[in-house]
Protein backbone atom coordinates (compact mmCIF):
# COMPACT_ATOMS: atom_id res chain seq x y z
CA UNK A 1 0.00 0.00 0.00
CA UNK A 2 1.50 3.38 -1.16
CA UNK A 3 1.46 6.73 1.08
CA UNK A 4 -1.56 8.84 0.95
CA UNK A 5 -0.60 12.53 2.47
CA UNK A 6 -2.81 12.90 5.90
CA UNK A 7 -4.96 16.44 4.50
CA UNK A 8 -5.65 14.40 1.17
CA UNK A 9 -7.61 11.74 3.53
CA UNK A 10 -8.93 14.88 5.23
CA UNK A 11 -9.92 16.67 1.90
CA UNK A 12 -12.40 13.33 0.70
CA UNK A 13 -13.63 11.85 4.23
CA UNK A 14 -14.16 15.50 6.39
CA UNK A 15 -13.84 18.42 3.92
CA UNK A 16 -16.30 17.44 0.52
CA UNK A 17 -19.38 16.59 3.14
CA UNK A 18 -18.76 19.55 5.22
CA UNK A 19 -18.59 21.91 2.19
CA UNK A 20 -21.63 19.80 0.12
CA UNK A 21 -23.44 20.44 3.60
CA UNK A 22 -22.92 24.40 3.59
CA UNK A 23 -22.54 25.14 -0.01
CA UNK A 24 -25.95 22.98 -0.78
CA UNK A 25 -24.09 21.43 -3.84
CA UNK A 26 -25.27 18.55 -6.11
CA UNK A 27 -22.29 16.31 -7.02
CA UNK A 28 -18.90 16.14 -4.78
CA UNK A 29 -17.31 17.10 -8.36
CA UNK A 30 -18.62 20.53 -8.03
CA UNK A 31 -16.71 20.85 -4.04
CA UNK A 32 -13.96 23.18 -5.22
CA UNK A 33 -10.20 21.42 -4.72
CA UNK A 34 -6.71 22.92 -4.29
CA UNK A 35 -5.16 22.71 -7.71
CA UNK A 36 -1.54 23.61 -7.04
CA UNK A 37 0.17 26.00 -4.69
CA UNK A 38 3.22 28.39 -5.70
CA UNK A 39 5.93 30.12 -3.73
CA UNK A 40 8.13 32.76 -5.36
CA UNK A 41 10.57 34.29 -3.41
CA UNK A 42 12.13 37.77 -5.52
CA UNK A 43 15.89 38.88 -4.93
CA UNK A 44 16.32 41.98 -5.50
CA UNK A 45 20.48 41.79 -4.33
CA UNK A 46 21.00 39.39 -7.56
CA UNK A 47 22.00 41.87 -9.77
CA UNK A 48 24.77 42.44 -7.95
CA UNK A 49 25.15 39.30 -6.47
CA UNK A 50 24.92 36.21 -8.61
CA UNK A 51 25.52 33.54 -5.90
CA UNK A 52 22.30 34.67 -4.48
CA UNK A 53 20.06 33.18 -7.34
CA UNK A 54 21.76 29.70 -5.99
CA UNK A 55 21.42 30.26 -2.21
CA UNK A 56 17.73 30.81 -3.21
CA UNK A 57 17.57 27.58 -5.36
CA UNK A 58 18.92 25.53 -2.71
CA UNK A 59 15.99 27.47 0.02
CA UNK A 60 13.20 26.99 -1.84
CA UNK A 61 13.83 23.25 -2.68
CA UNK A 62 14.57 22.65 0.96
CA UNK A 63 11.03 24.59 2.00
CA UNK A 64 8.68 22.84 -1.02
CA UNK A 65 10.56 19.31 -1.38
CA UNK A 66 11.21 19.80 -5.25
CA UNK A 67 13.86 21.42 -6.95
CA UNK A 68 13.30 25.55 -7.96
CA UNK A 69 13.78 27.19 -10.86
CA UNK A 70 15.28 30.74 -11.29
CA UNK A 71 12.88 33.51 -12.79
CA UNK A 72 14.29 35.83 -15.37
CA UNK A 73 13.83 39.83 -15.97
CA UNK A 74 11.41 40.84 -19.04
CA UNK A 75 12.63 43.81 -19.82
CA UNK A 76 15.51 45.94 -19.32
CA UNK A 77 15.58 48.57 -16.57
CA UNK A 78 18.11 51.02 -16.36
CA UNK A 79 17.54 52.92 -12.87
CA UNK A 80 17.98 48.80 -11.20
CA UNK A 81 20.61 48.65 -13.63
CA UNK A 82 18.98 45.40 -14.65
CA UNK A 83 18.86 43.72 -18.28
CA UNK A 84 16.56 41.59 -20.04
CA UNK A 85 16.75 37.95 -18.77
CA UNK A 86 18.47 38.48 -15.50
CA UNK A 87 17.62 35.98 -12.72
CA UNK A 88 15.19 38.37 -10.30
CA UNK A 89 13.56 35.43 -8.04
CA UNK A 90 13.29 31.71 -7.52
CA UNK A 91 10.02 30.01 -7.95
CA UNK A 92 8.35 26.52 -7.18
CA UNK A 93 5.11 25.22 -8.26
CA UNK A 94 3.86 21.77 -6.37
CA UNK A 95 0.73 19.57 -7.11
CA UNK A 96 -0.19 16.48 -6.07
CA UNK A 97 1.32 14.74 -3.44
CA UNK A 98 3.79 17.37 -2.70
CA UNK A 99 1.37 19.96 -2.40
CA UNK A 100 -0.05 18.24 0.36
CA UNK A 101 2.72 17.03 2.31
CA UNK A 102 3.84 21.47 1.99
CA UNK A 103 0.34 22.79 2.92
CA UNK A 104 0.52 19.99 5.97
CA UNK A 105 3.86 21.02 7.42
CA UNK A 106 2.66 25.09 6.63
CA UNK A 107 -0.02 24.91 8.98
CA UNK A 108 0.87 22.62 11.29
CA UNK A 109 4.88 23.52 11.90
CA UNK A 110 5.60 27.09 10.00
CA UNK A 111 2.88 29.17 10.97
CA UNK A 112 2.65 28.72 14.33
CA UNK A 113 6.49 30.21 14.35
CA UNK A 114 5.46 33.65 12.83
CA UNK A 115 6.34 35.99 15.60
CA UNK A 116 3.16 37.80 16.98
CA UNK A 117 1.07 35.85 14.72
CA UNK A 118 -2.40 36.74 15.04
CA UNK A 119 -4.11 35.04 11.79
CA UNK A 120 -3.34 35.10 8.09
CA UNK A 121 -5.05 38.40 6.31
CA UNK A 122 -8.14 37.17 4.13
CA UNK A 123 -7.62 40.33 1.86
CA UNK A 124 -5.56 38.03 -0.61
CA UNK A 125 -8.48 36.78 -2.69
CA UNK A 126 -8.18 37.53 -6.09
CA UNK A 127 -11.97 37.02 -7.20
CA UNK A 128 -11.55 34.00 -9.34
CA UNK A 129 -11.24 31.36 -5.92
CA UNK A 130 -7.45 31.94 -5.94
CA UNK A 131 -5.53 32.93 -2.38
CA UNK A 132 -2.02 34.44 -2.23
CA UNK A 133 -0.60 35.43 1.46
CA UNK A 134 3.40 36.40 1.95
CA UNK A 135 5.59 35.50 4.28
CA UNK A 136 8.48 37.98 5.60
CA UNK A 137 10.96 35.53 6.95
CA UNK A 138 12.14 32.25 5.17
CA UNK A 139 13.29 30.87 8.99
CA UNK A 140 9.83 29.94 9.97
CA UNK A 141 10.64 26.72 8.14
CA UNK A 142 11.91 24.10 10.15
CA UNK A 143 14.10 22.66 6.90
CA UNK A 144 15.98 26.02 7.27
CA UNK A 145 19.27 25.91 8.97
CA UNK A 146 19.48 29.60 10.35
CA UNK A 147 23.36 29.27 10.87
CA UNK A 148 23.63 28.75 7.09
CA UNK A 149 21.76 31.62 6.07
CA UNK A 150 23.16 34.54 4.04
CA UNK A 151 20.46 36.74 4.17
CA UNK A 152 16.87 36.49 5.59
CA UNK A 153 13.90 36.71 2.99
CA UNK A 154 10.06 36.48 2.22
CA UNK A 155 8.57 34.90 -0.26
CA UNK A 156 4.77 34.66 -1.87
CA UNK A 157 2.63 31.36 -1.62
CA UNK A 158 -0.18 31.25 -4.08
CA UNK A 159 -3.36 28.59 -3.49
CA UNK A 160 -5.00 28.05 -6.80
CA UNK A 161 -7.96 26.27 -6.40
CA UNK A 162 -11.20 25.43 -8.54
CA UNK A 163 -13.51 27.64 -6.46
CA UNK A 164 -15.77 30.19 -8.65
CA UNK A 165 -15.72 32.73 -5.98
CA UNK A 166 -13.92 34.07 -2.57
CA UNK A 167 -16.43 32.80 -0.32
CA UNK A 168 -15.80 29.18 -1.45
CA UNK A 169 -12.22 29.60 -1.89
CA UNK A 170 -12.29 30.76 2.15
CA UNK A 171 -14.21 28.03 3.28
CA UNK A 172 -12.21 25.57 1.47
CA UNK A 173 -8.91 26.86 2.75
CA UNK A 174 -10.31 26.92 6.42
CA UNK A 175 -11.34 23.73 6.37
CA UNK A 176 -7.82 22.88 5.47
CA UNK A 177 -6.68 24.46 8.78
CA UNK A 178 -5.16 27.47 7.48
CA UNK A 179 -5.51 30.07 9.91
CA UNK A 180 -7.12 33.28 8.87
CA UNK A 181 -7.85 36.10 11.24
CA UNK A 182 -11.32 36.29 13.10
CA UNK A 183 -13.81 37.81 10.67
CA UNK A 184 -16.47 39.27 12.94
CA UNK A 185 -16.71 42.60 11.05
CA UNK A 186 -17.64 40.36 7.63
CA UNK A 187 -21.06 41.73 5.98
Amino acid sequence: MSYIPRLKTKYSEEIVPALIKEFQYKSSMQVPRLVKIALNQGIGSAIADKKQIDNGIDEMSMIAGQKAVPTKSRKDISNFKLRKGMPVGVRVTLRGEKMYEFLDRLVSVSIPRVRDFRGINDKGFDGRGNYTFGITEQIIFPEINIDKLSKISGMDITFVTTATNDKEALALLKQFGLPFKNQNKQQ
